[in-house]
């Protein structure tokens, strides 16, 4: 049985798709390598040589830790699997970013100078900290690479979920409309031969049952593929939503790969 996969919807920064002749466990390794397992760089030590503004230092620190960067997961490795280094921090595991601001204005993630040109910050109008007249805030930030599992900083997936994709049968209809009403997605129509639900709106049933709880006549059944997934995901545009998807289905091959190694030795 090979999988298939049906794209329903593709943006930068999110994506709808049909995964079909799969298992759930495998769908949901899909959703937790989206989550945590797809490494990402992230602020994570900051230098501070001039703070006069009214936030903390800690509170810098946190702030621009949770702003997403783009990576390039071809050019860095996370620090821990750095073999130049051996994680003591060197160009192929980390990134420097400068800023340098004076008030009176709002200093937002744009200001922040990359040491790479391809490592920028995802959105570049994320507000850090308000200046006013004669406030200073001059900094270096170290951005490393590393997981989500480890925090949520590093974590690329934001909205990763699925559901399994819903069969509709109904039969022996009465058109009596009380299941139109009770539906919450508005998705059962009526024809002269009684309700009816179109096969683009099949994916919109959210599985809640309730028109065929409140059918006397029990001419509505809802069930659901096993093996059929409709998956949502977006991403914090440390990556594209094509390239998360990729790189989660690259993690859960590597890890198979590596089972499989190990249980050849035996």
């Amino acid at each position: 049985m090979t999988m298939e996969v049906d794209i329903l919807e593709l943006s930068d920064r999110s994506a709808k798709f049909v995964l079909s002749k799969v298992s759930t466990s495998f769908a949901n390794g899909i959703r937790r390598a989206m989550i945590a397992d797809v490494p990402t760089l992230a602020i994570e030590y900051v230098n501070l040589y001039d703070n006069t503004s009214v936030l903390y230092d800690e509170q810098l620190a946190l702030r621009l830790s949770l702003i997403p960067l783009v990576t390039d997961a071809e050019t860095y490795v996370p620090q821990a699997e750095c073999d130049v280094c051996r994680g003591e921090g060197c160009p192929a595991c980390e990134v420097s970013l400068t800023l340098s601001a004076e008030g009176p204005g709002t200093v937002y993630s744009r200001d922040l100078i990359s040491s790479d040109p391809k490592i920028q910050p995802a959105d570049l109008n994320i507000p850090i900290v308000e200046l006013k007249k004669g406030q200073k805030l001059v900094l270096e930030a170290i951005a490393h690479m590393g997981y989500g599992r480890d925090s949520v900083k590093w974590q690329a997936g934001i909205a990763c979920g699925y559901k399994n994709v819903p069969i509709i049968t109904i039969e022996n209809c009465d058109a009596c409309g009380h299941c139109a009403a009770e539906c919450p997605k508005s998705i059962i129509k009526f024809e002269e031969s009684g309700a009816k639900v179109s096969e683009e709106d099949i994916l919109k049933c959210s599985l809640c049952r309730l028109c065929e709880q409140v059918c006397d006549i029990h001419a509505i059944n809802i069930s659901f593929d096993e093996n059929a997934f409709v998956f949502t995901m977006e991403s914090d545009g440390s990556y594209t939503a094509k390239d998360l998807a990729l790189n989660a289905s690259n993690v859960i091959k590597g890890k198979a790969e590596e089972i499989l190694s190990i249980l050849d030795q035996f």
